[in-house]
């Protein structure tokens, strides 16, 4: 214990003592599951979404921001892959995480989700990674869902470039709806009642088994309840399929309620 000395109010010298306490330890803000997300510089929807999506004890997210260009299209999309490393080494430098995950639907439809994995393990030898192509084929694969209604802010022919990467991956894809706005900072404007009527024009297709919000940008996360329940069919999200992904990676697998279907669907 070290003493100092003080002087009181009333003039005379008085001992002051600093006190080295002992302390316990615990597993802090991540005990279950520390997941790294890479973030859009220009996103304004996913972390908000992610802490409704993931507010659960023990489970934390820890985020940096990646350089984008606020237009949607394939060649600025394509320019993200040399800043994903680099990024993804600003996320708890020295620490463990269990999984990191790429918030860029359309960047990694562009870039591939085989080059994103490639470039976050020059950061994070061997760690689990997903990005929303990968997360959302798990999600339709445990929802058994096989011809899907896509919804999507983009310009044509990045929502055109998206149906096509999911037919090519073995869907069927008998609607695409698209808001044909290339600005990512307008995407995020994008009204929820808007894309709920999105929603349920794409899920009114007889073909449809599961409908499909593309782009993090999008406000969705809070409403799947509401609009499974309207539609009847289950409905994802890219930042809702991402972040159950991110989730069963990192090992939590047990259902959780007020987030539609598939937070109640294991991993299979």
């Amino acid at each position: 214990m070290d003493t100092n000395v003080t002087v009181a109010e009333d003039g005379a010298a008085s001992p002051a003592a600093t006190l080295v306490l002992p302390f316990a330890t615990d597993g802090g803000l991540a005990a279950r599951a520390a997941i790294g997300l890479l973030v859009l510089a220009t996103d304004q929807t996913i972390e908000h979404e992610w802490r409704f999506l993931l507010g659960e004890p023990g489970v934390a997210v820890y985020n940096a921001r990646l350089w984008n260009d606020k237009e949607i299209a394939p060649e600025t999309l394509a320019r993200m892959e040399q800043d994903i490393a680099p990024t993804t080494r600003l996320i708890l430098p020295g620490l463990e995480l269990d999984v990191v995950a790429f918030g860029c639907t359309s960047g990694s439809m562009v870039i591939g989700p085989e080059r994103v994995r490639e470039r976050i393990r020059e950061a994070r030898p061997g760690i689990a990674t997903t990005t929303p192509v990968e997360a959302v084929d798990a999600a339709l694969g445990s929802l058994g869902a096989r011809r899907i209604g896509l919804v999507a802010p983009y310009q044509r022919r990045v929502g055109e470039a998206m149906r096509d990467y999911f037919v090519k991956a073995g869907y069927e894809v008998p609607v695409l709806a698209i808001f044909d706005e290339p600005d990512d900072t307008i995407a995020a404007r994008i009204a929820p009642d808007s894309i709920a009527a999105a929603v349920a024009q794409a899920a009114a297709h007889t073909e449809v088994d599961a409908v499909f919000v593309s782009c993090t940008s999008l406000r969705v996360a809070e409403a799947v309840e509401a609009l499974e329940t309207r539609t009847g069919k289950p409905v994802t999200s890219s930042n809702h399929a991402l972040a159950w992904h991110s989730l069963r990676l990192a090992g939590v697998t047990e259902g959780l309620e007020g987030r539609g279907r598939l937070f109640r669907t294991p991993l299979r």
